[in-house]
């Protein structure tokens, strides 16, 4: 009798063997801290080709670009802002130059804008801010466009090789915001906004996250259109009073977090309503 017992205990502990095997292999299950540092990238060797094809033919068209403009040589010191010092050095330099030869300096601007947001480098709010500091309130113009059409190459690019990434990085974060995009149904451009307008979820997130969950591109594009527009405002306006601003911190104080989360609140409020009319 012992013998059937025995193997009743190994036959259950052989399940639960594989039941927590199935968990720790699958890919949006919690990784250790260390697991991003064991030597393996999230990149198969034919994903990392196409990243980087793409990426270099975004730059050899923004070298041509530069190649094209007037005077090049005259502005060898333009680099792209880290600090408020920076940009208002660069404003200086640029000033003459953008009314000068208009054309050619946006398209200039464009083009390292929708270069930087596609591939998530850093410092996009120093070009929104310049805008605003050479363009005045018009620039909020300049902005959206280019803040849109970095978002979507980045969401295509995402769709193409970003899955891996994303479930590299930020596994259980995918997790969730999966279930809180299931659970909007035909709202999810209201939910959407409100994650644009508001600081909830990082917009480097929302735009390689998108396409993994499924969100339609038409959704997408709206939201991103309609929910960088008071954000963009800010940082336009702050651009006319460069001088006054001392870090980028200024921006976003109590003041304005609470108006965006207004605004953002706005957005999901038809939501907000169905839900209690259904209830009711």
């Amino acid at each position: 009798m012992a013998a059937p017992r025995s193997l009743v205990m190994d036959t259950g502990r052989l399940m639960k063997d594989e039941e927590t095997a199935a968990v720790e292999d699958s890919p949006t299950s919690k990784k250790p801290a260390g697991a991003k540092l064991d030597g393996r990238y999230p990149l198969t060797g034919w994903e990392f080709t196409v990243a980087l094809s793409v990426f270099l033919v975004f730059t050899v068209g923004l070298f041509c670009i530069y190649l094209t403009m007037p005077a090049a040589a005259e502005y060898g010191k333009l680099k792209l802002p880290r600090s408020i010092s920076d940009l208002r050095l660069l404003k200086d330099d640029l000033g003459t130059y953008a009314s000068i030869y208009p054309t050619k300096f946006i398209l200039g601007y464009c083009s390292t804008y929708i270069f930087m947001q596609t591939f998530m480098i850093p410092g996009t709010i120093f070009m929104s801010l310049l805008a605003g500091a050479l363009f005045g309130v018009k620039g909020i113009f300049l902005v959206v466009f280019n803040a849109t059409a970095g978002a979507s190459c980045c969401f295509f690019l995402s769709k193409l090789i970003g899955r891996p990434i994303v479930l590299w990085l930020w596994p259980e974060k995918l997790k969730l915001f999966q279930a809180e995009i299931a659970k909007r149904g035909d709202k999810l451009l209201n939910y959407m906004l409100f994650l644009r307008i508001t600081p909830t979820l990082p917009n480097l997130f929302i735009n390689l996250a998108s396409p993994i969950v499924d969100i339609p591109f038409h959704v997408f594009f709206l939201a991103t259109v309609v929910g960088l527009i008071p954000a963009s405002y800010i940082t336009v306006r702050a651009g006319l009073a460069l001088g006054e601003l001392n870090s980028i911190k200024d921006l976003y104080d109590l003041k304005t977090l609470t108006v965006l989360f207004l605004i953002g609140s706005i957005s999901i409020l038809p939501t907000v309503l169905k839900r209690k009319r259904v209830y009711e």
